[in-house]
């Protein structure tokens, strides 16, 4: 066989779209090449029930751009199935029954974290690289000032590195007051694609619910989660994927257990069932430096039924920031071969759900996006993404040549 290989046989590209308020619309992500839509019904409340009907328009405007609504990325998990307190039960029904709404509709991969109050968190979503782009960084001594001057959380001093707790001391010093106000809002106001507005007093709040809650505890609950829903998944067609912790590691005192290969191992354990697998994001994972990316894609390679590809650059004083696409420490070529060789593999298989979506997660503001209107969602701007989507498609079309031409 020669030249371009089938589409069927690449990795669908995707782009993440936050719904008709986005600044990048739908025809700039057709532009950009990609085929597939991550997107979500971010104007329903956390635990509420999604209504068939608002699935169906937001597909069928998906569709009328020519392109295709292939995960919901994400449908959130509330805080009561996290926490285990309040209706539990009401909470559950309703994700289940979404479930049902969006099978009904023709969508079967749906995305979701397990991560308690914040989702991702940096200190910095427009840090200033030597080439003049920006990115986000996350920095433990800004993270410490954070927790223990910003937010003033009761035993937050004896959980940082204490030469990091005295040099956030000094930083938190110079900033003024409308800094510090910047900085805050920066750290508890990301959640993607919803603006929720919150205050410390919020924050405070909603970890005064996490007391009590450690890992196991944690663990406990999302296997009731599990329980409840990857039945009705199964019955459905859904594959529910779960998205690694970002950073992946402890913050504000709260568990994280989306973080290690062991971690992820525990959460296979809890449904032996195709439905239940991982949204496998390498950017996620590679912020923390024990974990062997390549090593856990190859060993949940089967369960993997969505990827976010990004990179990250670390330092030895626990700092990351996000990189572009094909730099960092994740080393991209042998990630695409294996994430190609097992689309193949389930093509060959003949299974129904064969297909891999990916999406390039996250992207340097770069180019004319630096400096326009606010708006965009830190890390989703479209030329950044634009140019990780090309540096991918063209690593793998060139993976892929290698592959098919290995034995030639």
């Amino acid at each position: 066989m020669s030249g371009r290989p089938p589409r069927a046989l690449q990795l669908p590209e995707g782009f993440r779209w936050f719904g008709p308020g986005d600044p990048v619309p739908l025809s700039h992500i057709r532009q950009a090449g990609a085929h597939e839509v991550f997107s979500s019904l971010h104007q329903i409340p956390y635990g509420e029930v999604w209504p068939r009907g608002d699935i169906r328009i937001r597909r069928e405007t998906i569709e009328s751009a020519g392109l295709r609504w292939s995960v919901v990325e994400s449908v959130p998990i509330h805080e009561d199935i996290k926490t285990g307190r309040g209706d539990v039960a009401a909470r559950l029904s309703n994700y289940a029954e979404t479930l049902r709404n969006l099978a009904a509709e023709g969508i079967y991969t749906v995305v979701y974290n397990f991560m308690p109050v914040l989702d991702w968190v940096r200190t910095e979503t427009d840090h200033t690289l030597p080439d003049g782009s920006r990115t986000m960084e996350f920095n433990p001594v800004h993270f410490a000032a954070f927790d223990i001057h910003a937010l003033q959380r009761p035993g937050a001093e004896s959980e940082h590195d204490p030469d990091n707790r005295d040099r956030a001391a000094i930083w938190w010093a110079t900033l003024s007051e409308s800094q510090r106000d910047a900085f805050i809002r920066g750290i508890i106001d990301v959640f993607p694609g919803v603006k929720w507005g919150l205050t410390l007093e919020d924050i405070r709040t909603l970890l005064a619910r996490y007391d009590g809650i450690d890992a196991p505890i944690l663990r406990k609950n999302l296997a009731r989660f599990l329980e409840v829903v990857v039945p009705v998944a199964e019955e459905v067609g859904v594959r529910l994927a779960i998205h690694p912790d970002d950073p992946p590691f402890p913050v504000l005192g709260l568990p994280r257990i989306v973080s290690t290969v062991d971690d992820l191992a525990s959460i296979r354990g809890m449904a032996e069932s195709p439905a239940n697998g991982f949204c496998f994001c390498t950017g996620s994972l590679s912020a923390r430096p024990d974990n062997d990316v390549l090593g856990m894609l190859e060993a949940f390679l089967p369960h993997v039924h969505a990827v976010h590809l990004r990179n990250t650059r670390l330092s030895s004083d626990g700092s990351f920031q996000e990189s572009g696409h094909l730099e960092g420490s994740v080393n991209m070529p042998p990630v695409l071969a294996v994430l190609l060789q097992e689309q193949q593999r389930r093509l060959v298989a003949g299974y129904e759900h064969w297909r891999i979506p990916f999406r390039p997660d996250h992207g340097l503001t770069m180019l004319d996006d630096i400096g326009k209107p606010p708006g965009i969602t830190p890390g989703y701007s479209a030329i950044g993404r634009l140019k990780g989507l090309a540096e991918l498609r063209g690593l793998m079309a060139g993976v892929q040549y290698s592959i098919r031409h290995k034995d030639a």
